[in-house]
């Protein structure tokens, strides 16, 4: 019971990072099944367009854009981040000549870690914790047999709040490195 917010928050962010990784090797694997590698050397394309797209939620949130619904935004950027960061995945597959693409990636990876964990842990860790100590409240439970139950609870959740705070730096840097990637594809590479 002590460790229940790591169980039913914490894990399930961890398996979905996982499953993002199994889908884009599965997806790499059958085009390579297919002798269609170069089908994936393009989803680059179409995968940053889909996460620049995505920035239109932040864009609303920060009252630069005013118009639309915010919820039906970030349900847009979580989709669409989500779906271009695989195509990106794809993208990179195995290729270990491309050092400034890959550095791109773990960006990319890192960056959607830290929204991941935005969405499916601060606020619903937050709940679970009001609700906890709620519940423990209406059963008369002083503050101090609420402290004691709930710490390990309440623990996770201080370390899981602090990635909100590097979410904006981790964009940065994701979106530096990809625009360093893109102007090296476009010096280097032949597009004939």
């Amino acid at each position: 019971m002590r460790a229940r917010l790591l169980q039913r928050e914490v894990l399930p962010l961890i398996a979905g990072l996982t499953g993002l990784a199994l889908l884009a090797l599965a997806i790499d694997a059958l085009l390579h099944a297919l002798d269609a590698v170069w089908v994936g050397r393009y989803l680059g394309i179409p995968g940053t367009l889909m996460i620049s797209a995505s920035t239109v939620y932040s864009l609303r949130k920060r009252k630069v854009l005013t118009r639309g619904n915010p919820a039906q935004l970030l349900r847009f950027h979580e989709v669409v981040a989500w779906t271009g960061s695989l195509l990106v995945l794809v993208h990179a597959g195995v290729h270990f000549h491309a050092v400034l693409g890959w550095l791109a990636v773990i960006a990319m990876l890192i960056n959607v870690g830290s929204g991941l964990t935005g969405k499916l842990l601060i606020e619903r860790s937050r709940r679970r914790l009001e609700d906890a100590r709620q519940r423990m409240q209406e059963r008369g439970l002083s503050a101090a047999e609420q402290d004691e139950r709930l710490y390990w609870d309440s623990f996770t959740f201080d370390i899981v709040r602090q990635w909100r705070v590097v979410h904006f730096p981790i964009t940065l840097a994701f979106t530096v490195l990809a625009i360093a990637h893109i102007v090296a594809v476009f010096l280097f590479w032949e597009w004939v």
